[in-house]
């Protein structure tokens, strides 16, 4: 794992002074509970409000044609747990993951550990280098293509709006979606959400918020229907 770390500080393009800050932000709390170390949990809330911090100072300073509430939108798109999901990906974070042995085994959809690993790693780069500079390069470098999709497609419906046009299209029905699980502690929850219709069940999603997990269930349910 030392030696692997070379590789992932050239692939991100930034090398650590301190490399135990980079091994924190890879630690996940499987692997910090079963060898006592710490984990990215507090590396990774302080990664989120950096990348929102360098998305909206983005999007002020690039895009005057956007409303605040356009802004909103867009910087949710680039910044939410699928996008950091991609970024995680490209640079192949899950070759260098401290996972337990639980978690390893468990084979689960690790989407949601990776996304949370870049937001780790971005804190930790901050507080390597401490130059935002840096930070926003990296951060930047990764969103900046979600960021300029997302400016030019800001008017598209979401996928509630969709279903609902869908459905509808031959008279008004009834559509309710109900949050059917809730798992993970406070501050990491994962929400799953069933969408129906006239009391009918089309499909369910998960996300990180509750919004989020409707909407996971609301294009499932259109890739169904369509």
């Amino acid at each position: 794992m030392e030696n692997n770390l070379d590789i992932f500080q050239k692939d991100i393009g930034y090398k650590f002074k301190d490399i135990s800050l980079l091994k924190n932000a890879l630690t996940h709390t499987s692997y910090a509970y079963e060898n006592k170390v710490k984990s990215y949990e507090r590396l990774e809330y302080l990664g989120d409000s950096i990348l929102e911090f360098i998305s909206s100072k983005y999007l002020f300073e690039n895009f005057e044609n956007l409303s605040e509430g356009e802004m909103t939108k867009v910087r949710a798109y680039a910044v939410c747990e699928d996008s950091l999901y991609k970024i995680a990906l490209k640079h192949n974070f899950s070759d260098f993951l401290y996972l337990g042995k639980s978690e390893r085994a468990t084979n689960t959809d690790k989407k949601a550990i990776l996304a949370d690993t870049v937001e780790a790693v971005i804190a930790a780069i901050y507080l390597d280098s401490k130059n935002i500079d840096l930070v926003q390069d990296f951060i930047l470098k990764n969103i900046k293509e979600q960021i300029e999709f997302a400016s030019k497609n800001v008017g598209v419906k979401d996928y509630k709006t969709v279903l609902q046009e869908k459905l509808q299209i031959h008279g008004e029905v009834q559509i309710k979606y109900n949050i059917i699980k809730e798992e993970g502690p406070d501050h990491d929850k994962t929400f799953t959400a069933e969408v129906e219709c006239d009391g009918k069940k089309l499909a369910s999603g998960s996300g990180r918020s509750k919004k989020n997990a409707e909407m996971e269930a609301a294009r499932k349910a259109i890739n169904l229907i369509s």
